[in-house]
């Protein structure tokens, strides 16, 4: 029997359903996608478009700002603006320019002292500074003294630099200006084996 069929008049029973009336025990479950997608809508697609705003809000943000102030309470100077003082006012002192650090010069002549008694330490420490770099390297022996850990002397300041890169090269702590011990540059004294 079809609709046009039905010899009753529509009544109540025949209206479409409001969604938040009472179901129908008789009618089909709700689907689990039905049920789930406002939860997987929440956990998934707003954190993606969080991600994205975000990300661009921070590009955005790292671009310069043109013709004005950034924020940041500097503005740009005028282009007509000189650094010359008013007339009785005293120049700003200039902030001093860092000069770089000297480089080490690897052809600075460097000595090395076997003071341990240990046979061919001296020449096995020279082959490590050469292989590291060092040009001019020589073996001696020396007494040790009163010496009780290994040394780096230096002849004067313009070494230091050279004699700390021999000492962090083969692990020594102690590096002394000493005109005495290192004539020619730097001289190595070793009391033990590096």
């Amino acid at each position: 029997m079809s609709k046009a069929d039905y010899p009753y008049p529509p009544d109540e029973f025949d209206a479409p359903r409001s969604p938040d009336a009472p179901r129908d025990p008789y009618l089909a479950p709700r689907s689990w996608w039905s049920r789930w997608w406002p939860f997987v809508a929440v956990l998934v697609i707003v954190p993606v478009l969080a991600f994205v705003l975000v990300n661009l809000a921070a590009r955005y943000d790292s671009l310069p700002i043109v013709g004005g102030d950034s924020g940041t309470g500097q503005t740009e100077p005028d282009a007509g603006a000189t650094d010359t003082p008013a007339a009785g006012e005293t120049p700003a002192a200039e902030t001093p320019v860092e000069t770089p650090a000297p480089a080490p010069v690897l052809t600075t002549p460097v000595v090395v002292y076997n003071a341990a008694g240990i046979a061919g330490l001296a020449a096995s420490t020279a082959e490590t500074l050469t292989a590291a770099g060092f040009t001019a390297v020589t073996t001696g022996n020396q007494d040790a003294g009163d010496l009780t850990d290994s040394v780096v002397y230096y002849s004067s300041e313009d070494v230091k630099v050279t004699a700390d890169l021999v000492a962090q090269t083969l692990g020594i702590a102690t590096v002394t200006l000493s005109l005495a011990d290192a004539p020619g540059g730097i001289s190595v004294v070793l009391v033990t084996a590096p």
